[in-house]
């Protein structure tokens, strides 16, 4: 899925998140916590957005969100990983699965 992926817990790095970058590469990603919404306005490039509950499980999967768009994770949903689009479809990611979260992601926390 995302073998390195920032993670954004400050208000601020939520707030920015993947603005102003101009893609994601092939196994990077954004850990968004906490987070049950996510926007895509000012992005230039769409993401899949994968809503997490409380022990990391998926509750929604959001394929290929355009940007200037919003997205609601639903009953349930804790974190958002944001990883480059067709990454939930080529590791076939569905709702119900566990993910594996390390506390020390690579590039460390925001």
């Amino acid at each position: 899925m995302a073998g390195e992926a920032r993670k954004a817990e400050s208000f601020w790095a939520r707030l920015v998140g993947l603005m102003g970058r101009r893609g994601l590469e092939e196994g990077e990603g954004l850990l968004v916590a906490p987070c049950s919404s996510v926007q895509t306005f000012f992005m230039r490039f769409p993401i899949d957005v994968i809503f997490l509950d409380r022990e990391a499980r998926v509750v929604k999967v959001v394929p290929a969100l355009a940007p200037f768009r919003v997205a609601f994770g639903g009953r349930g949903a804790r974190d958002a990983l944001e990883v480059a689009a067709g990454t939930a479809a080529r590791s076939d990611t569905a709702v119900g699965d566990r993910l594996a979260v390390e506390d020390d992601c690579e590039g460390g926390k925001e």
